[in-house]
């Protein structure tokens, strides 16, 4: 493809103030021509079957093991995304109401505005509210009474007054306590303090923002750093970064050609939460953490949280000083056996479920002495799984990778060809959900911190129709930050208690017991 065929010195200039080579913006432009190819999914992951059971004298051991661990470890949150999403039903209140008045409260069901308004009171948000109100001489229950409801909420959403409607989740009041409430901000660090905290009483929390708010994390957090760090005896060093331009991906239109603005500039869109191995890849530290910023519990709750956390990361530890202690081995020793070579390799498929092409000669030393390298000298993650409740999104399962090998892979939907009876088959047979709870670990076996890019697979990125001005698009999405954008990495997976996984997708999730 002839680079100037398609896009002009403008466009190259524009992509040059992007940070974005002009053969990566050709490469998306080819993705849409070509579109992604699916994951090729042989069979679910289950406990026995690529999906760890602790026992709980297993659990007191590996938090043992984490307890005694030196090196630096980060708390990453993406907390990017803004909470309109969680007020969406809200906001179509505010758009219903004048017609439709009562009608609106029609629906009972537990996201319903009619649930809403009947535990309005239960919301750790709910004072804050009520004291914006009283600047206007009402309140919620005079409002309430008046049947002016849509007032209640444009106070609770719109931007002069809360403005919760364009807060990120972060910044939103999520649990009550008798001396006051904690956003889902607040409730991380009290986290991290509990399970991320380094032998010198140090914790680092990373995370990513939208550049709209940093200015209010950075707000929020000198208003409480001080007063958490005296209760919990920590102190906190607290990161922020933003999506990078540089990850913005190119927008087509039906006919895959660049679409552009009114001036003729290209429209590019973020790439995605896969963006974000960039930021991840940028953090100085040996093990992190990650964990959504919406899943969050209140303290009664947090001790298994801790628990689950400290013992997935023991765990990483355990299987980590195994991969070091063979590659020490592999890499520096002389006259390797065959004998040794083939106890690689078992615990290869057996402990860290890589599953080697056909092709490989399992009796040509050097070939296999190269496998095993490759095999082993990757980042490395534990992931917690929860039995599947109904849950939306990706899944746990075994996959064949480009390279010949099968292996443990968290697998969203888009990435398989449900219309194939067989693949929607073992879709539907998966038994555990991915929450979003890992430990990774990104060193290698010398220290030196891996190049996380190097561990994608690109070929898993996302293609979905979207319109500005009027006009329909195509964006694109990169390599999600749990699936393809750790594609690459040694994977286990482990069960956790489903109690670990609490997300607020909509306000009226902060009303379930888990929240109170």
């Amino acid at each position: 493809m002839n680079k100037n065929k398609l896009f002009s010195r403008k466009d190259e200039k524009q992509l040059a103030m992007l940070g974005i080579p002009c053969e990566v913006a050709l490469g998306q432009v080819e993705n849409f021509r070509k579109g992604f190819p699916y994951l090729d999914i042989t069979k679910p992951a289950t406990v026995g079957q690529g999906i760890i059971r602790l026992e709980s004298h297993e659990l007191d051991k590996l938090i043992g093991d984490f307890d005694g661990y030196k090196g630096k470890l980060t708390k990453f949150v993406p907390a990017s995304g803004a909470a309109t999403r969680m007020f969406k039903y809200l906001f179509e209140f505010i758009d219903d109401y004048p017609k439709k008045k009562e009608a609106c409260f029609n629906e009972k069901g537990f996201n319903s505005i009619h649930y809403f308004f009947e535990h309005i009171t239960k919301f750790a948000f709910f004072n804050d509210l009520e004291k914006e109100l009283q600047k206007s001489g009402v309140s919620v229950e005079k409002l309430v009474d008046e049947k002016k409801y849509d007032i209640v909420l444009k106070v609770l959403l719109q931007p002069y007054s809360m403005d919760y409607g364009n807060l990120p989740k972060g910044l939103i009041k999520f649990h009550s306590y008798p001396e006051g409430a904690r956003t889902a901000f607040e409730e991380h660090l009290v986290e991290g303090a509990q399970y991320a905290r380094m032998p010198n009483n140090d914790v680092y929390i990373h995370l990513t923002v939208s550049p709209e708010h940093k200015s209010g994390f950075i707000k929020l957090a000198k208003e409480v750093k001080a007063e958490l760090e005296k209760t919990y005896g920590v102190n906190f060093y607290i990161e922020y970064s933003e999506q990078k331009r540089s990850t913005d991906t190119i927008a087509v239109d039906i006919n895959n050609e660049p679409f552009r603005n009114s001036d003729g500039s290209i429209v590019f869109r973020p790439g995605g939460h896969g963006a974000l191995i960039e930021n991840l890849n940028d953090i100085n530290a040996d093990i992190v953490f990650i964990k959504n910023i919406d899943n969050v519990v209140p303290d009664r709750l947090k001790p298994q949280t801790k628990t689950y956390k400290k013992a997935l990361a023991g765990l990483l530890i355990k299987y980590q000083s195994m991969v070091f202690e063979y590659l020490q081995l592999l890499e520096n020793g002389k006259n390797i056996s065959l004998d040794f070579l083939h106890k690689v390799l078992t615990f290869t498929i057996e402990d860290l479920c890589i599953v080697p092409p056909t092709h490989l000669d399992r009796d040509n030393p050097d070939e296999l002495l190269s496998y095993l390298i490759g095999r082993l000298n990757r980042p490395i993650r534990v992931c917690g799984m929860v039995k599947n409740e109904g849950e939306p999104g990706g899944g746990p399962f075994w996959a064949k990778n480009s390279d010949g090998t099968t292996s443990l892979q968290i697998v969203e939907s888009s990435q398989i060809d449900l219309k194939d009876p067989q693949k929607k088959a073992l879709f539907d047979a998966a038994s555990h959900f991915n929450p979003v709870d890992l430990i990774c670990g990104v060193v290698d076996y010398k220290g030196a911190k891996f190049n996380l890019l190097k561990y994608r697979d690109i070929q898993t990125g996302f293609i979905s129709i979207k319109s500005k001005d009027g006009k329909e698009l195509k964006a694109q999405e990169l390599p999600g930050l749990w699936n393809g954008a750790m594609s690459d990495w040694i994977t286990l997976f482990v069960e956790v208690p489903i109690v670990t996984f609490n997300p607020v997708k909509t306000v009226n999730d902060l009303l379930r017991e888990q929240h109170q």
